[in-house]
């Protein structure tokens, strides 16, 4: 059992609460279009994404690794730097949250731990590869691919339904848009958790918990995904209730 002192539970707390913050933030993303189109209620599309986003921190912990392992040196921060790093990325949250802008949590919580590490130990201190490889040119890519990726499927949906029946058609969007709901609500706790677990993970080998270059342990797995899945479910209750307003 790792030792703990209380600034590192202190870290371990407010990582878990901006997990919740980003479950909160992006519950819309995923539940969204199949509530406006009745293709679920409320109550099982807000279900189905808290529970899809706990399974999906279960998946792999490779981008976990990626943050803890390789984003920046182990050896060059403390557990306060990375409470630095999640106080700015709570506070982004927040504050984009409340003015409705659709901003990337990841990339929020990316950006307050190098800022954190940069100001503690220098920019020696981030590997710029990684930060090159693995944030900057998937933050540039993402949009781009994810824009003709959106193109092209609506052509060929527009294609493939031309000539069909219209109940069959509505029933077949129905079921599309059920099942790419899932795949992003899964997408979200594969990806998103494994922030938070690789910044707790962080925070316990800067703190002296676990040895350099562990993988993150299974209460972090599992505390990360049951964070992520609270936030989301609230989250989606608060614009079920919204909705009914």
């Amino acid at each position: 059992m790792e030792s703990f002192s209380l600034i590192l539970a202190i870290v371990v707390v407010t990582a878990l609460a901006f997990d919740f913050t980003n479950g909160f933030h992006d519950t819309a993303n995923a539940m969204a279009t199949t509530i406006s189109t009745g293709a679920l209620k409320p109550k099982v599309a807000v279900a189905m994404s808290a529970t899809l986003n706990l399974v999906g921190a279960f998946l792999s912990v490779e981008v976990a690794n990626t943050i803890s392992k390789g984003l920046v040196d182990e050896s060059g921060i403390r557990p306060e730097v990375i409470f630095a790093a999640l106080v700015g990325a709570i506070l982004w949250n927040l504050v984009t949250w409340l003015v409705g802008l659709p901003s990337s949590s990841s990339h929020a919580l990316m950006g307050g731990l190098i800022g954190a590490t940069i100001a503690s130990a220098g920019t020696g201190a981030v590997h710029g590869d990684v930060l090159v490889t693995k944030v900057l040119l998937p933050a540039v890519a993402a949009p781009i691919v994810a824009g003709v990726a959106a193109m092209l499927a609506t052509r060929f949906s527009y294609a493939l339904s031309r000539n069909a029946d219209g109940k069959a058609a509505d029933k077949g969007f129905r079921v599309g848009q059920i099942a790419s709901a899932g795949l992003v609500s899964l997408a979200h706790g594969t990806n998103d958790a494994q922030k938070t677990m690789g910044i707790i993970t962080l925070a316990l080998i800067a703190g002296g918990s676990i040895a350099p270059d562990s993988d993150p342990p299974t209460w972090v797995i599992l505390s990360a995904g049951l964070a992520i899945a609270m936030g989301t479910y609230i989250g989606g209750w608060r614009i079920i209730r919204t909705m009914r307003t």
